[in-house]
């Protein structure tokens, strides 16, 4: 039986990834019926809540002078500026291509961990890298323009800047896991992106009513997925390298679009499922060694 910490921690990205896939389906829900910004806010209100529950285990850490500075930066990149992304994102293009857009999350942190941490990037990395932004560039010019979806290329284009906090977001992660707890670098952004949405809550419009499926997507994501995917996150890249943890994200665009033909009936055309597949290979390339 596999009872290692390698294989527990993989078992926690599978389920953190089926999560952050079914928040694009979540997100979908509420925006139909409430504003995108006060979605956000209330998402951030309802995990901080929950956070407090376990405020012991949010107060373990080693702090070290200046630390606050890239801990800023950390909750910058997300949640805020990653869901502002992502919530316009929405608004413009599906929830399947969306999902797609994520499967380049890999590859941007393999980018930015060579700058940033000194990571080598092989030359199938860069390979993979620039055919998978070729299938992305495909898919979203192969996009039609529907009600749900009015502006695919431009929504596609937010997703992909969104991945790229997203991925700063992962690499900055790993510096603190060691000196931080799981749960602090769970909590931490979720408060300071309370405080960030909370401004938006003075210009958005409230809502003249109340939907039931909104809310409970909403109370979906603040529970399931900014405390539960995050979490199980943030403990996996404590005992998994960065860029093992961050091929993982390849499941996000699989899973979405499961369930966005499951529950939101979104189809795509045979010329996406074909710039899907480039991004697929892409991305295997990314992923492969080379022998001898």
């Amino acid at each position: 039986m596999h009872k290692s910490p390698y294989f527990s921690s993989m078992l926690l990205l599978v389920f953190a990834m089926l999560l952050w896939a079914s928040s694009f389906i979540a997100l979908k829900i509420a925006f139909a019926s409430y504003s995108p910004m006060l979605v956000i806010w209330a998402r951030m209100l309802i995990a901080s809540i929950c956070f407090l529950m376990f405020i012991k285990q949010v107060m373990r850490f080693e702090y070290r002078a200046g630390d606050w500075k890239l801990l800023l930066v950390l909750a910058a990149l997300e949640p805020c500026l990653y869901f502002v992304l992502e919530a316009k994102a929405l608004q413009l293009t599906s929830a399947s291509e969306a999902g797609m857009v994520s499967s380049l999350s890999p590859l941007i942190i393999a980018v930015l961990a060579f700058y940033m941490l000194g990571e080598k990037i092989t030359k199938h990395q860069l390979a993979g890298f620039l055919v998978s932004i070729s299938g992305v560039v495909a898919l979203s010019f192969g996009s039609e323009a529907t009600e749900s979806a009015p502006n695919p290329m431009l929504g596609n284009f937010l997703e992909f800047l969104a991945m790229g906090c997203a991925a700063a977001y992962s690499v900055l992660l790993k510096r603190f896991s060691s000196r931080y707890s799981p749960m602090f670098l769970t909590a931490f952004p979720a408060f300071i992106g309370l405080i960030f949405f909370s401004c938006f809550t003075f210009i958005e419009p409230w809502p003249t009513q109340i939907n039931v499926s909104g809310l409970a997507a909403i109370f979906y994501l603040g529970c399931a997925v900014t405390l539960g995917a995050y979490l199980c996150y943030n403990l996996a890249i404590t005992k998994l390298p960065v860029t093992i943890a961050g091929a993982f994200i390849n499941l996000i665009p699989v899973f979405t679009l499961f369930l966005a033909w499951l529950i939101l009936d979104e189809q795509l055309t045979t010329f996406q499922l074909l710039a899907c597949g480039i991004v697929g290979v892409g991305l295997y390339i990314s992923q492969t060694k080379r022998r001898g």
